[in-house]
C-alpha cells in the first residue's frame, strides 16, 4: 500500500475531464470515486515459487515512487511452483497489474494493486479460445447523447462449436458521475448492449495442450465505451490515471470459486482471456506481499 502519492487536485481535473455529468452529479456518487492505472511488464518465477526479477513496460513513464512500490509489492510473492514432465521449473510470465488510488480523509492518496493477471492475448494461440468473428458493439444512441462512457467485463461460456452458450456482466465501471439512479441506468444499458453484441460473437476453441478436451471454455472479454473524435484513436493511457466510479461486481452462476477470484479487471482491452484454467501461473500470497 502507498501513501501521499497524489493530491486530490488530480481527483478533480480527471473527474471534470469525464464528462459534462460530472458537473452536476450528487456529492454521494462522486465519493465513490476511484483512480485506476494498469501496468504490464514481465516476471521471472523461480523453482520454489517465488519472484526473481520484476521488469515493467515503459517504467520511465512511471514516477520513482509509483515504480519502487510496484516493484517491491510484485517481489514479495509467492506462486504455485510451476512443473514440467513432474518437475518444478523456473519459468517467465506475462504481467498485468491494475492500480487503484482511493482518496482518504486527510486529503492523500492510498494506491493499491488491485488486481494481477498472468496471461496475454495470442490471436494465433491453438491451446486457448480466441476470436473468430467479433464486431464491436454499436454505441447505445441514448448513453451517446449524454455522454455515457465506461468499462464493460463480460465473462462468456463458450461451446465446443466456438459459439456463446452463456454471458453475464461481471462489472461495469462508468467514468461519468450523475444520480444513483442514473448510473445504475448507465450501467444496466451498456451492459445489456455488450451482451448482445457478444451472444453473435464465435470463437476459435483450443484444438491442443491441457484445454483441448474440455467440454466448454470461460472467457473474459473487457468491452470498452469511449467516445472520441471521427478519426481519432483512442488516448495512450498506460502509466496514466484514469478516473470512473466502480460498478458492483456480480457472479455469473455458473462460475467455480478460482474463476470468480481471479478477476478481470486487469486485463487489457482488446482481448480474449481464458478464466481460471489456462490463466498463467497461480499466485498463492496477497497483492501486496
Amino acid at each position: 500500500m502507498l501513501k501521499s502519492l497524489h493530491r486530490w487536485g488530480i481527483w478533480a481535473a480527471l473527474l471534470l475531464a469525464a464528462g459534462s455529468a460530472a458537473a452536476v452529479g450528487p456529492g454521494g456518487v462522486r465519493k465513490q470515486a476511484e483512480m485506476s492505472m494498469q501496468l504490464s511488464g514481465q516476471i521471472d518465477i523461480a523453482p520454489d515459487g517465488s519472484v526473481e526479477a520484476v521488469r515493467l513496460d515503459q517504467q520511465d513513464r512511471l514516477t520513482g515512487e509509483l515504480a519502487r512500490f510496484v516493484h517491491a509489492s510484485v517481489m514479495a510473492w509467492a506462486f504455485e511452483p510451476v512443473v514440467r514432465d513432474g518437475r518444478p521449473v523456473a519459468a517467465r510470465s506475462p504481467l498485468m497489474l491494475r492500480l487503484v488510488g482511493k482518496r482518504l480523509e486527510d486529503g492523500n492518496t492510498q494506491v493499491t494493486i488491485r488486481s494481477a493477471g498472468f496471461e496475454t492475448y495470442d490471436p494465433e494461440s491453438r491451446a486457448s479460445v480466441t476470436a473468430s468473428k467479433m464486431p464491436p458493439p454499436t454505441y447505445p444512441r441514448s448513453m451517446y447523447e449524454v455522454g455515457a462512457q465506461g468499462d464493460v467485463y463480460l465473462i462468456l461460456r463458450v461451446g465446443r462449436d466456438g459459439r456463446v452458450e452463456d454471458l453475464y456482466v461481471e462489472q461495469v465501471n462508468m467514468t461519468v458521475v450523475a444520480s444513483e439512479s442514473q448510473m445504475r441506468k448507465f450501467r444496466q444499458v451498456l451492459g445489456s448492449n455488450a451482451m448482445a453484441a457478444a451472444r453473435r460473437w464465435e470463437f476459435r476453441v483450443p484444438v491442443e495442450g491441457e484445454e483441448a478436451d474440455q467440454p466448454h471454455w470461460n472467457v473474459r472479454v473487457p468491452v470498452r465505451y469511449a467516445i472520441v473524435d471521427a478519426g481519432r484513436s483512442l488516448p495512450d493511457e498506460y502509466g496514466v490515471w484514469r478516473a470512473y466510479i466502480p460498478g458492483p461486481r456480480e457472479r455469473a452462476p455458473w462460475i467455480s470459486d478460482e474463476d470468480w477470484e481471479n478477476g478481470s479487471d486487469a486485463l487489457a482491452d482488446g482481448g480474449v482471456y481464458m478464466a481460471g484454467r489456462g490463466s498463467g501461473p497461480k499466485l498463492l500470497t496477497p497483492l501486496e506481499g
